[in-house]
């Protein structure tokens, strides 16, 4: 027998299990971002310097040594959003979880009348529905409501004649918590050049946390829908509800202890 394996104990074998844990839980986080092709270039520089080191290319490894001893900080500064969304996830644990789902089924079928007749009208609208993520931060720089669910509130906010039209409508604990808020602009450069205004923001807004986004196109009337970074366009009613259920009205089965540590309602 091998003499690793006499000096081999329980807690190496934890030890072993939790770190490929961590490496897992980071590939499925970049998964389908740019992030992967920011790893593959920084996998590619450490190759370059091995290599200039077994070539005895001096000055070229010394610049690469002095690169990739800064390596925490540069992953820190180039994966920033990436982190964030990952300590926010790991703080959305049962404990912690701000509820915030519709407490009526005719609530969230006021949101689709509101979000129909802007599209039937083409009016561009803008609503965020906030989950387990606060978003005070927002609403508080916008116009403060505090109003329930109304479809014809919605088509009032985003009239082009209303003074609060621009901006963003956010949804918190199941009410219009305010209106003309400003969100932050995605940055990714590979999306399509005619993506307007409004589809930036509900893109950059749930880049950053858990949110979801409802789009209404002026131009074309369509229902977009945004979750995780990841649009999904041409919806219809039936398709916004049939997500917005599914991800927002309380359930009234009890708890189990299998839905409790699965994170659910």
């Amino acid at each position: 027998m091998p003499k690793f394996l006499f000096n081999f104990h329980w807690y190496d074998l934890l030890d072993i299990l939790i770190v490929a844990f961590i490496i897992y839980r980071i590939i499925d986080l970049i998964k389908g971002t740019r992030a992967v092709q920011m790893v593959l270039g920084l996998v590619f520089l450490f190759i370059v310097s091995v290599l200039s080191q077994e070539l005895h290319l001096v000055t070229l490894h010394w610049i690469l040594t002095g690169f990739l001893g800064s390596i925490i900080l540069v992953i820190i500064v180039i994966f920033q959003n990436d982190i964030r969304k990952a300590l926010i996830n790991m703080g959305q644990t049962p404990f912690f979880r701000n509820v915030s789902f519709f407490e009526k089924e005719s609530e969230l079928e006021e949101l689709g009348k509101g979000l129909m007749s802007l599209s039937e009208s083409r009016t561009g609208a803008l609503v965020i529905l906030e989950r387990d993520t606060g978003l005070r931060d927002y609403i508080e720089k916008g116009m403060i409501l505090d109003a329930r669910i109304s479809g014809s509130l919605l088509v009032s906010i985003f009239n082009k004649e209303s003074p609060i039209h621009d901006g963003a409508v956010i949804i918190s604990k199941g009410r219009i918590a305010a209106a003309a808020c400003f969100l932050p602009l995605t940055q990714d450069p590979t999306l399509e050049k005619e993506m307007g205004t409004r589809h930036r923001a509900a893109l950059g807004l749930t880049e950053e946390n858990d949110a979801v986004a409802v789009i209404v196109s002026e131009e074309t009337g369509a229902i977009s829908f945004a979750m995780g970074g990841k649009l999904s366009r041409e919806m219809d009613e039936k398709d916004i509800l049939k997500v917005l259920r599914r991800l927002f009205v309380q359930h009234k089965k009890k708890p189990g202890l299998k839905r409790f540590w699965r994170g659910e309602s």
